[in-house]
């Protein structure tokens, strides 16, 4: 793929992992409405897994059931180490992915959530030509891979597979410099290597939504009709080389904000880079859990452990001193599900792609809440 797509204006992509939920079940009718503004703003990149659960499904009736489909644009993933046990199954996928949707072809299919202790599973089940011989078949218009290791990896990958057509990383201001997720580092290898990038965890998992108070406060001072979540995706958005910039969104109020900024987008200007480098410094001392609930460590937890949701309400007391909320928080997730019950097996670690020291916030998380 050439770099066209990081010529044009960046563009908002609707990410499909966290969708609105009545019960337990996705809210269909709130996903049509969230569908209806984002396809009326003109936006039309939706970013789905076959790993989200019902995603593929509730895009469907969403979107693809109710839109002509040359007016969209759908992406999916193959994930080559869960819900899969050898290549057959991992395979299936796609072919899953295809029914579930009812897509007739995907324009943008990645390779999903490549890291150390994974890749070469891909390699194994020859997932890489399985993809490509789909290009030739015309079932995928442009193929690539999402990524959560260090640069030294990506390098490597793009190396040897300089046929990808784009490339989907974590990019957000609080990881720009962080050497564990390394946002910075992977992006200058990305586009050293002339890849268009799909950006994910703009808002690293809604986290700088609802940053610390001091982050509040300075972004406010500058501009208070602007939300904490603007300020993260223009961030990204102002980078080049950027197909789209998604933003998992889980409500209409959030996709109504969004679309109030991306609408018209505008990038960064000087005074508002140097604001988002005293965030980055406030953000560096904050003491909170930078967990993004993405919830890979969950499905093989032998305790069923909640962990996003232990780390969140400790999150209130370390971000925000809410001490009295976070224990009552805490009591209302984790009955039976307790922080203390983790055994240490690190399952949760060998798949959490923010590479978090879990086991050892677990043990701080029963210190602070199980008093």
């Amino acid at each position: 793929m050439s770099d066209y797509f990081g010529k044009e204006t960046p563009k908002l992509g609707f990410g499909l992992m966290r969708l609105p939920k009545k019960g337990l079940r996705t809210d269909i009718e709130q996903g049509k409405k969230m569908v209806d503004l984002f396809m009326e703003a003109g936006f039309t990149y939706f970013d789905t897994a076959f790993v989200y659960g019902t995603s593929e499904a509730d895009i469907k009736k969403a979107l693809v059931d109710r839109y002509p489909r040359d007016s969209y644009t759908i992406a999916t993933k193959l994930n080559a180490f869960l819900m899969c046990h050898d290549e057959k199954s991992a395979k299936d996928q796609f072919y899953k992915s295809l029914e579930r949707t009812g897509a007739g072809y995907f324009d943008y299919y990645l390779l999903h959530a490549l890291m150390d202790l994974n890749y070469k599973k891909y390699d194994k089940y020859h997932i890489w030509d399985f993809v490509k011989e789909q290009k030739t078949k015309g079932l995928i218009k442009n193929f690539g891979f999402s990524f959560h290791a260090g640069p030294e990896l990506l390098d490597k990958l793009l190396t040897e597979h300089p046929e990808v057509d784009f490339i989907q990383l974590q990019l957000n201001y609080a990881d720009w410099n962080n050497p564990t997720v390394n946002s910075r580092l992977n992006y200058e290898v990305a586009r050293k290597h002339g890849k268009s990038i799909v950006v994910m965890e703009p808002v690293k998992g809604g986290k700088l939504a609802d940053p610390p108070k001091e982050v509040k406060k300075l972004f406010s001072a500058y501009a208070p009709d602007m939300s904490p979540a603007s300020w993260a995706i223009r961030f990204v958005a102002s980078l080049d080389g950027i197909i789209t910039v998604l933003s998992g969104m889980s409500n209409i109020e959030q996709m109504e904000d969004n679309l109030s900024y991306m609408k018209n987008f505008q990038p960064l200007n000087e005074e508002e880079q140097k604001i988002i480098r005293e965030a980055q410094k406030i953000l560096r001392r904050s003491a909170e859990i930078p967990c993004t609930a993405c919830h890979y460590c969950t499905d093989g937890c032998p305790k069923k452990i909640p962990i996003p949701d232990i780390f969140a309400a400790a999150n209130l007391q370390l971000g925000n001193g809410q001490t009295a909320q976070a224990k009552e928080r805490y009591l209302a997730i984790a009955e039976g599900h307790r922080a203390s019950d983790c055994i240490g097996c690190k399952q949760c670690e060998n798949a959490c792609p923010q590479h978090l020291k879990i086991t050892e916030f677990l043990k701080q998380c029963a210190k602070m809440l199980e008093k």
